[in-house]
Parts: structure tokens; C-alpha cells; sequence
């Protein structure tokens, strides 16, 4: 959604508060595409601070649908995103506003709210998604969720430093 800020640049001390809605269903990272299950509007103040330049504070809540990282079962991550970021419009001839991150949010003289709350949502992803502190995770045999109960496959996992003996044992095996 794209916001007007002509009013806020153009009116030293302008304060404008509204609601924006996200438009996307999904979002795309470098990890994957994932589902929106629920979203609110975010809410945003704009205030004027200067010549040329805005003052955007935000707030936002999206829940996710993400797999686990041990079992791979959906679990419900919910993203509570607040957010401060001073723009100015592309013809701004100075300042001290950050040219690259504001030139991303802006398209002329309107905010794309769209592209702040995915750069939100970038910074504020999680390293590790897990269903429980305490997942046990897939069997590496068979693919069972162990979470579910044990799958009754073997497990053992021979010690790699032993491996040396173990071809001496079976080249002296008598047949």
C-alpha cells in the first residue's frame, strides 16, 4: 500500500496518524515462502522533523505458519514488528537521511508500507523456529516424527574412529 506524504514534507511540525493494511498473503526469503495465517493494519504516526524529511513510527502484528526446525510440524510465529525510520522524498537535497534505506521506501512522494514491513520482517526473523524446547526431531532412518513416539528403527551409530579396526576384523574373517 502506498501512503501520501506530501502534506507531512511540505508542513514543518505536520503529524498525520493512520492505518495501512499489508496486501500480501505470503512472504518470500532467501529461506522459503511462507503463509500469512493473520495480519493487522499497521499503525502509523508521520511527523514532520525538518526540511523535506518524515519521521515514520509504526507498529504491526502478522502470525506465520513455519516448520519447525527439527520436525518440521507448522507451528504458529507470531511477529509483533515496531519500527522507527526517517525518509525524505527522492528529490532531497541533503541531509542526513540514509539515501539507500529511504529510497527503498519511497516511490516519489509516497511511503510504500508494503516494503517497510518486509524490511521489518527480514530483521526481525528468527534463527532457529523449534515446535518445543524440547523436540526430538525426525528419525534419520525413516522419516517418523519422534515427537509422536519411537519409530523402532535401529540407531546405532558405530564410532568412525573404530572403523580402522573393524576392516581388520573383517579382512581376517575366516569364511
Amino acid at each position: 500500500m502506498l501512503v501520501n506524504l506530501t502534506d507531512v514534507f511540505t508542513n514543518e511540525g505536520q503529524v498525520q496518524e493512520l492505518e495501512a493494511s499489508y496486501d500480501a498473503e505470503t512472504f518470500t526469503n532467501q529461506f522459503g515462502t511462507y503463509q500469512i495465517k493473520e495480519k493487522s493494519p499497521a499503525a502509523l504516526r508521520l511527523s514532520n522533523i525538518g526540511q523535506s524529511k518524515a519521521l515514520v513510527q509504526g507498529t504491526a502484528k502478522m502470525t506465520f505458519a513455519l516448520p519447525c526446525d527439527r520436525c518440521l510440524r507448522d507451528v504458529d510465529y507470531t511477529f509483533d514488528l515496531s519500527f522507527d525510520s526517517v525518509v525524505a522524498p527522492p528529490d532531497n537535497a541533503g541531509g542526513d537521511v540514509d539515501d539507500e534505506d529511504s529510497a527503498a521506501l519511497m516511490e516519489g512522494y509516497h511511503l510504500n508500507v508494503d516494503e517497510l514491513i518486509n524490511n521489518e520482517l527480514l530483521l526481525n526473523w528468527p534463527m532457529k523456529i523449534l515446535c518445543r524446547e524440547d523436540c526430538r526431531g525426525i528419525c534419520k532412518v525413516c522419516g517418523h516424527n519422534l515427537n509422536d513416539g519411537d519409530c523402532g528403527c535401529d540407531d546405532f551409530v558405530p564410532d568412525p574412529r573404530m572403523a580402522a579396526i573393524k576392516d581388520l576384523f573383517n579382512a581376517n574373517k575366516e569364511v
